[in-house]
């Protein structure tokens, strides 16, 4: 591992020269580089709050866990990747702290973990510029961690999320492709353990990122004040799922606009809890005051119940969904039908949508 300190700027102009480019810090930063074959969790330990960590091109073996505040871990764009250590032990450690916090990620299926405390949380933290693949869980998991930002990263054939966060407020998810996961490209919830009302995640952003062939594209679980806009959304079994239930708060205050959502026609079988999935756009279920607009949504075709252009279902322990506002949407070439609504809320309205069927008739 190398380390930048009392110029840091000069560093990382020569770093930038050997093609390790990056954002340079403010100068009273520290930039940790790490080779292949250096050990990413080593130099994570040794950065302050405000340091970054620059990984450089090549493959990256084992997990690494995030608890400092402010620190940014940026790669050197999809060449850099960071795949599952080979042998990795899920046996109790007998090390550090520290170490036995990076066996836990592993021990998780996670890739990198970011992830507080209700008392000390992992807040401001910066993943940017690198491939996540291979984990039997999550590429990037992160846990009461506030403004969070995950840039320009790639999460591709994870077992379960790409990128996943609980009880995590203000993100920033922007530019990133989740491709090939076991379940969501990108999955936001309050907690997917516990029964509790939804967060206000008071603000955050999932802009302009590609989610392809995923079980769904988005998720947004039990969450209020968020949006989703400018996304890519195609080959997935479903598209953007905003899920609520009879839990206080109520999920809602979520908008979803101006989103390309195409050709989600994916099968993914029937489970415990949900019918089987297949050309979903976006589909809204027990959740209130929801915004869904200016989206292309096209030739998402299934035979499923949640099948459809925009799909308003009650939720599956019988939760209506009120006052959603379907808008100013193109849709085109959905089956059974552009606009599908089977909910019983009160408070629904569709207008201005460009559409050529619906179910019931007369919502186009």
């Amino acid at each position: 591992m190398k380390k930048c300190h009392i110029a840091p700027l000069a560093c990382l102009a020569a770093l930038v020269g050997t093609g390790l480019g990056a954002a340079p810090p403010t100068a009273a930063h520290t930039v940790h580089v790490v080779q292949p074959g250096e050990s990413i969790q080593k130099a994570v330990d040794a950065a302050r709050p405000g340091d970054t960590v620059l990984l450089a091109r090549g493959t990256h073996y084992g997990s690494v866990n995030v608890t400092t505040p402010g620190l940014t871990l940026h790669g050197m764009g999809r060449g850099t990747v960071l795949r599952p250590a080979e042998g990795t032990s899920t046996a109790p450690s007998t090390a550090s702290p520290l170490a036995k916090a990076a066996d836990s990620c592993a021990a998780a299926g996670n890739g990198i973990c970011v992830v507080g405390t209700k008392d000390h949380g992992a807040d401001d933290v910066t993943i940017s510029s690198l491939t996540v693949t291979g984990f039997d869980k999550t590429g990037i998991y992160a846990r009461e961690a506030d403004g969070l930002t995950v840039r320009d990263v790639t999460a591709v054939s994870n077992g379960v999320w790409g990128i996943a966060t609980e009880y995590s407020l203000r993100g920033v998810f922007r530019g990133n492709t989740a491709r090939n996961n076991g379940d969501a490209g990108l999955l936001l919830a309050n907690t997917v353990k516990e029964e509790q009302g939804a967060v206000d995640t008071e603000g955050t952003v999932v802009e302009h990122n590609r989610l392809e062939g995923n079980r769904i594209g988005v998720t947004v679980r039990r969450l209020r004040n968020l949006t989703v806009e400018g996304n890519h959304l195609t080959g997935n079994c479903a598209a953007v799922f905003v899920v609520g239930d009879e839990n206080k708060p109520k999920a809602g205050f979520v908008t979803v606009r101006a989103n390309r959502i195409e050709r989600n026609n994916k099968f993914c079988p029937k489970t415990a809890r949900l019918d089987a999935l297949q050309g979903s756009g976006v589909v809204v279920t027990g959740a209130d005051d929801n915004l869904i607009t200016h989206n292309v949504i096209k030739d998402n075709v299934g035979n499923s119940s949640l099948s459809g252009g925009i799909v308003l279902f009650k939720s599956l322990v019988g939760m209506p969904s009120e006052r959603n506002r379907i808008s100013d949407n193109l849709l085109q070439g959905n089956s059974p039908a552009d606009l599908v609504n089977t909910d019983t809320g009160q408070g629904n309205t569709f207008q201005d949508n460009s559409c050529g069927s619906s179910r019931p008739t007369g919502l186009c």
